[in-house]
């Protein structure tokens, strides 16, 4: 019986993680080879000859599901570990991440999600905090001269024009700047609207010479057009005139000429700009022609201007970002409408042909096109309707179809927006200078008295140690060093044991 004991006790092992005393058996740590609990021995250095037990100074919490794993084959993932986390320990027991149990595989992979979401959240640069010296060389690309103190004026005026102009939060002044910007945004999109009411517009008269029946001339007055208020034109010189100046002033202040000229935002701004001095050009050379009015269509670009609120609003790129990570959901929306639209225009069009029908709205199929989009988007204008049963019939199931079709996507868009909302003011209530975590070498252990080594030389031949060799009390502190490391703290930094230096010399 004792030795039934003795061969028991010797093919069970001890693991010390973080604290907490794990007891299995060595055949059990063998079920999955190449890994760090498989290959134990007692010449690692972790482990500790006295207590006969391997300390690993890392997270217990995760580790029970990982010895958990070698008794059963199954690996669970706790709930109260973030997920980062949980990969770090199984890639330090040499464990792979994919052979996670499907239970827990959609929890897991959430912070992968979270991830790909801060970093979409960091290209959208909605942060408001200032950055330091430091990041900004690096941003604008003058690293080394920063770093060798040798920083030229216009390296030192340029990031300071580009915060004023492209970063309203900045400071102050930028966004005095940003207000303004807005202001002149919308003046130019007010204008260009009011100018096309018809209490706005100044009619042009024209003088025509007329030959009456008695051989006299005479002249009429004719209104063939009416054209904008010439204050309108003044309002649209002033917006531009700022336009340029902004769009100058950030191209050459920007960091990067390439990325500057290629934004989707930018490229609105400058065509904008450019189509009204094309509408001045054509308004001045080519007035005199035909349909000259269809030109000025060509202006309805300048509405695009309001993307650029975007700069000034996070909630703006936000809504930006949520349409775009939701493009795989609209696009199967517009598949489904299309596919709906077909199918019941092609429905409805025969329906009404199987009566007698003498008012029958629907001649064609793409007539039929028409009522179906406006059926199934719920609009409904009502300038066509089916007459027949059949026709009302299938009119009834195409207003379902249509509600049901863009009800379904609906959901996935307002989680994505409330997922990124949610980021963005959970990182603005975060700290932005955090505490950097040092890390620290364990110290080796002391020699044991007797224990050859270099700078240590055998007391027991009677020589004496060198000049290298430890002192007592050295060894106390490398002792007390090693407890310390050991000791498991939380927020709360525990304070060290100290002990008494023993009389006299090893």
């Amino acid at each position: 019986m004792n030795l039934m004991n003795n061969m028991d006790s010797e093919n069970r092992v001890v693991l010390n993680v973080g604290g907490i005393r794990h007891e299995t058996y060595k055949a059990t740590l063998k079920k999955i080879p190449a890994t760090r609990l498989s290959r134990l021995t007692e010449a690692l250095g972790n482990y500790d000859p006295v207590l006969n037990e391997y300390f690993f100074d890392r997270h217990p919490g995760v580790f029970a599901q990982v010895l958990n794993y070698y008794r059963t084959g199954k690996l669970h993932y706790p709930t109260d570990v973030c997920g980062p986390l949980f990969e770090e320990e199984l890639s330090f027991w040499g464990l792979d991440s994919n052979q996670v149990e499907p239970c827990c595989w959609m929890t897991y992979t959430q912070h992968r999600n979270t991830q790909e979401t801060l970093a979409v959240l960091d290209r959208l640069d909605l942060d408001t905090e200032k950055p330091t010296d430091e990041e900004v060389a690096k941003k604008f690309g003058f690293e080394d001269a920063y770093n060798k103190g040798k920083v030229s004026w216009w390296q030192h005026l340029k990031p300071q024009i580009w915060s004023l102009f492209d970063e309203p939060y900045s400071s102050n002044a930028a966004k005095i700047i940003g207000i303004i910007s807005v202001f002149f945004i919308c003046v130019s999109i007010i204008s260009f609207c009011l100018k096309t009411h018809p209490d706005m517009r100044v009619p042009y008269i024209r003088n025509i010479t007329v030959k009456t029946a008695n051989q006299n001339t005479s002249w009429v007055l004719d209104k063939t057009q009416t054209n904008a208020h010439i204050a309108f034109f003044y309002i649209e010189c002033v917006c531009n005139a700022w336009f340029t100046f902004e769009i100058m002033v950030r191209f050459i202040s920007s960091p990067s000429k390439l990325r500057f000229i290629t934004s989707s935002v930018n490229i609105i701004d400058y065509i904008a700009t450019l189509s009204f001095f094309i509408d001045l050009i054509l308004q001045r050379f080519a007035s005199h022609l035909e349909n000259a009015d269809i030109l000025e269509f060509f202006s309805i670009i300048r509405i695009m201007r309001l993307f650029k609120l975007t700069r000034h609003s996070s909630g703006l790129k936000i809504l930006i970002q949520t349409f775009r990570a939701s493009a795989k959901e609209l696009t199967l929306l517009v598949f489904f409408l299309v596919l709906g639209i077909v199918i019941f225009a092609s429905l409805v069009y025969y329906a009404e042909r199987i009566q007698i029908n003498p008012h029958n709205d629907f001649n064609s199929i793409p007539l039929g096109l028409w009522w179906a989009l406006v059926t199934m988007t719920t609009v409904g204008y009502g300038d066509m309707t089916p007459k027949t049963y059949i026709g009302m019939f299938v009119g009834a199931l195409c207003a379902l179809a249509g509600v049901l079709t863009i009800a379904l996507p609906v959901p996935v868009i307002v989680s994505n927006f409330t997922m990124y909302y949610s980021h963005t003011q959970a990182r603005a209530k975060l700290p932005k200078r955090r505490r950097r975590v040092c890390p620290v070498e364990l110290s080796r252990p002391p020699r044991l008295p007797g224990q050859g080594g270099p700078g240590v030389c055998n007391t027991g031949s009677g020589k004496l140690p060198s000049s290298n060799a430890p002192s007592t009390g050295s060894m106390d502190q490398a002792i007390r060093r090693m407890n310390a490391n050991r000791t498991i703290t939380k927020d709360v930094i525990l304070p060290k044991m100290e002990t008494k230096e023993p009389v006299g010399n090893v």
